[in-house]
């Protein structure tokens, strides 16, 4: 994995050239997580393009991305392998006559009757990989030991077969929206890295990128709006993909400005509670008095 980036300036520019535009604390995370093949723990609230950071490593390094969405409940057998015991069983029935219990069960247990999942897809892939881990959050503690032998030694132990190491060390981030405390070991073996929601000049700029036809007023004045509407006290801010959208439907529409009524016709774009509507509202006339 390492060496492919020169510098945390050159992660800066290759990103700008996929349209995700970051400052150098973002840039020089990617980057020392390259040179020391450490992965990467991103944390911060939903919506602020930390899975997209992993999305746009892999396009930028032509790399595939194997992604595992994390989840409560989620077990080694979605995460890591598990055995294909349909076909086992097949092979049981099938030979059970003719050869010792011996002989059949470790011929069941070799690599033919295995399927692997995200985890050790990407420990065994031989082309270059970016390895995400999802909202790792949602997964319970005690499921983060699946995860630790991975993220330090890049190898995953089956008991059948013995450790199989990667060929190549895969890139790996994992994402939080900090819904929950993430173990200590766990943070251990990560770099790490907060993302917030951008600034409104950033914003602005990540508008003008993302939304085309939009005009440079317009992209500023969403941007100064939608940094007002995230300081109230929301049930759910607006992301920056909701920025987008928003965007997207006032430049569909034709708005040149921002006023009560356009924001009335097309907050469904940026607020998904009727209680946020209503505090953005009183916040947007609240500006337009001043």
């Amino acid at each position: 994995m390492g060496g492919k980036f020169e510098s945390s300036e050159d992660v800066l520019r290759a990103l700008a050239g996929v349209r995700y535009l970051c400052d150098k604390r973002v840039a020089g995370a990617v980057y020392l997580a390259d040179c020391l093949e450490r992965p990467v723990l991103v944390e911060g609230p939903a919506g602020t393009g930390k899975t997209q950071l992993a999305k746009s490593v892999a396009e930028i390094c032509g790399a595939r991305l194997i992604r595992l969405q994390c989840y409560e409940g989620l077990d080694e057998g979605k995460a890591l392998y598990e055995w294909n015991y349909r076909k086992q069983l097949l092979r049981i029935q099938a030979e059970r006559e003719e050869r010792a219990w011996g002989d059949i069960s470790e011929d069941i247990f070799s690599e033919e009757f295995l399927l692997t999942r995200p985890l050790l897809e990407a420990i065994r892939a031989e082309d270059p990989v970016v390895l995400l881990l999802d909202e790792v959050d949602r997964i319970e503690v005690e499921t983060e030991a699946l995860l630790l032998e991975v993220l330090s030694e890049y190898q995953v132990s089956i008991p059948e077969l013995g450790t199989m190491r990667a060929v190549q060390i895969p890139r790996v981030f994992l994402t939080s929206n900090s819904t929950r405390e993430l173990s200590e070991a766990l943070k251990r073996r990560c770099l790490y890295l907060y993302i917030d929601y951008p600034e409104v000049g950033r914003e602005r700029e990540i508008l003008l990128a993302k939304v085309p036809g939009i005009s440079d007023d317009l992209a500023g004045e969403v941007a100064r709006i939608v940094r007002s509407v995230r300081r109230l006290d929301l049930r759910k801010p607006p992301s920056v993909s909701e920025s987008l959208d928003w965007a997207r439907t006032l430049v569909m529409l034709g708005a040149e400005q921002v006023d009560p009524e356009v924001f009335d016709e097309t907050a469904t774009s940026l607020l998904k509670y009727r209680s946020d509507t209503e505090r953005a509202q009183r916040e947007l006339a609240g500006l337009g008095a001043r």
